[in-house]
């Protein structure tokens, strides 16, 4: 066994952990990530999509305790958390797509924003819970396109309504750390970059929608083709959530504040790059459709790159993966799930092992 994971094992073994959102993408790798260490996963989500990583991988078999319910329910979330009696919670439950926030902006901010502050209010309520993580995004930074790679420190901001009900999101953390740490309850935030990985079916992200249109023998449709994002696979942000627990956990102080964990800058590369590059894992690629997004209602950010460097000091983080190591590995997990469906659980476990070995 790796050192690495034996050591990781040892901290991790029966303790209880709290995960909101674990039938998502992000979510459920989490859920298969501290199952290999040991843990004791208790999620609290929306029943999960038919099509989701979470049914394909059996993952309800490894969480000790799922609740089915909404983040905007305060009364079950806190019956929720308080029947489950978690050393560490992490809140990743969002409304996580930009095109959906303009179509939805009540809902999005209700549950990015409002969802937020249950949780915070329930940490301050319960009191016994004093390690907890908010997972928000990278793009929470007031974005004027400029090359910079933003630090924890720049302003906050957001055009649309997911961006901002997360910048929103980030506010309320700040403010409510005075308030927990009258109780030595730690709460910081982290913001990924954006996360790639086998297992996502949402719509209107690139590797899904590049996947279906295989599927359905259809071309590609690119919205921003030349848009520069952090892309990174989805078990590298998440190996720097767990290591930022076990730091804040092992700390007799009151944690708070903001983490990046972004990509190497080899991975800041436009969307129609991304496209090559699965395309280039192909016998015969699909054809691409770029639609001039210039005169429509929706907006997105064309240029975002994060600094990391706090994560890479304080916690020995740092991301392993280029950007054809993180393609190769979609790839893979494709093409497994495509052949055998009954092995996305192991297939899962096995990129995750292997990822831990290699550091």
């Amino acid at each position: 066994m790796n050192n690495h994971l034996r050591i990781l094992q040892k901290f991790w073994k029966n303790k209880k952990v709290f995960i909101t959102g674990h039938t998502g993408f992000k979510g459920s790798w989490l859920t298969i990530f501290f199952h290999i260490l040991g843990a004791k996963v208790y999620g609290y989500s929306l029943r999960p999509e038919k099509d989701s990583l979470y049914n394909f991988a059996k993952i309800k078999q490894i969480v000790r305790k799922s609740y089915i319910g909404d983040i905007r329910n305060y009364k079950k979330l806190k019956a929720s958390i308080t029947k489950s009696s978690p050393n560490f919670l992490i809140h990743m439950a969002a409304q996580p797509l930009v095109r959906d926030s303009y179509d939805f902006p009540k809902y999005t901010y209700e549950v990015n924003t409002l969802g937020t502050l249950n949780i915070l209010d329930i940490l301050n309520e319960i009191k016994f819970l004093k390690s907890s993580l908010i997972i928000t995004t990278d793009k929470v930074y007031k974005n004027n396109e400029t090359k910079k790679h933003f630090t924890e420190s720049d302003e906050l901001g957001g055009f649309d309504p997911y961006s901002s009900s997360k910048a929103c999101a980030e506010l309320m953390c700040q403010s409510y750390s005075s308030i927990l740490a009258k109780n030595n309850i730690s709460c910081v935030t982290a913001r990924s970059g954006n996360v790639i990985g086998g297992g996502d079916f949402a719509l209107n992200r690139i590797i899904p929608d590049f996947f279906r249109a295989i599927k359905n023998k259809k071309k590609l449709v690119l919205r921003y083709p030349n848009a520069i994002r952090p892309w990174q696979h989805v078990i590298e942000p998440l190996f720097g959530y767990i290591l930022l627990l076990m730091l804040i956990s092992k700390k007799n102080k009151n944690f708070y504040g903001a983490w990046n964990f972004g990509p190497n800058k080899g991975n800041n590369v436009k969307v129609k790059k991304i496209v090559s590059l699965l395309n280039s894992q192909l016998s015969q690629p699909i054809q691409i459709k770029e639609k001039n997004m210039k005169k429509k209602f929706y907006k997105e950010s064309i240029l975002l790159k994060l600094n990391s460097n706090k994560a890479r000091t304080t916690l020995g983080w740092k991301p392993k993966f280029n950007i054809l190591k993180t393609i190769k590995l979609i790839s893979d997990w494709q093409n497994h799930f495509l052949k055998n469906k009954n092995e996305i659980l192991n297939l899962c476990k096995k990129q995750i092992i292997n990822y831990i070995s290699e550091y």
